[in-house]
């Protein structure tokens, strides 16, 4: 009999001791918030000035602008309103054969500019070859949104124990994210919302309502109940 509470005491004391050492260990702590390889963090959206540019090809004897320029050039401007009123930069070619048309063909872009009501503009000349026709440039500065060249393959995909994102993964989703919105003024923060029509909302509540209808008063309308997928 005292065998056994002996053996159940040694128990005990062995349980209470495990215990203590357990308490003492250290302990690895899982991180649970952003991945530092999100592909946010790799290929971040910036915004950048980017230049556009419009090569006109000027002829030897041309004096006047042409309808084809004209309809390039109101082209080109299209995204003039986006630039705040930037400097927009005519480079006209000097010591080419071209020249003197080139001259006189960027004074009359330069008066169309301002017919259009461009605020900004300059006239400049660049030195050409003597033995090519070089063509009239036109430039000015826009914000745009940029992502830093895709196609980095530092090291092979498999030898990945940790499972994380590879270098390269989600470069061409940001890529094609600030190719496609309009204002790149938006990826710094959301616009303010516009004031609410409230003739337009009354007419949808009532519609919803079913009060402008030939339904049963206070059910949805036959326009919503007949497009809805849910069973009211």
């Amino acid at each position: 009999m005292a065998d056994l509470r002996t053996r159940k005491a040694v128990a005990l004391a062995a349980v209470a001791v495990a215990g203590l050492l357990a308490g003492c260990a250290q302990r690895d702590s899982i991180t649970v918030g952003a991945l530092p390889d999100d592909y946010r963090t790799n290929h971040p959206i910036v915004l950048t000035e980017k230049e556009q540019v419009l090569d006109l090809p000027v002829g030897m004897l041309a004096y006047r602008m042409t309808r084809q320029q004209k309809t390039a050039i109101d082209g080109f401007m299209y995204r003039y309103r986006d630039s705040g009123s930037a400097v927009v930069t005519i480079l006209s070619p000097a010591g080419s054969p071209n020249a003197p048309a080139a001259g006189r063909v960027s004074q009359d872009i330069a008066a169309f500019m301002q017919k259009r009501g461009v605020p900004h503009i300059q006239t400049l000349s660049y030195q050409a070859s003597a033995d090519e026709i070089a063509p009239i440039r036109i430039s000015y500065s826009v914000l745009g949104a940029a992502v830093a060249p895709c196609g980095r393959w530092p090291e092979d995909l498999l030898a990945n124990p940790e499972n994380k994102h590879y270098a390269n993964f989600g470069c061409s989703y940001q890529s094609n994210l600030a190719a496609q919105v309009a204002n790149p003024m938006d990826f710094l923060g959301p616009r303010k919302m516009t004031p609410i029509d409230a003739e337009n909302r009354m007419g949808v509540i009532d519609k919803y309502r079913g009060l402008d209808s030939d339904y049963d008063a206070g059910r949805l309308s036959r326009d919503f109940a007949n497009n809805s997928e849910v069973d009211y």
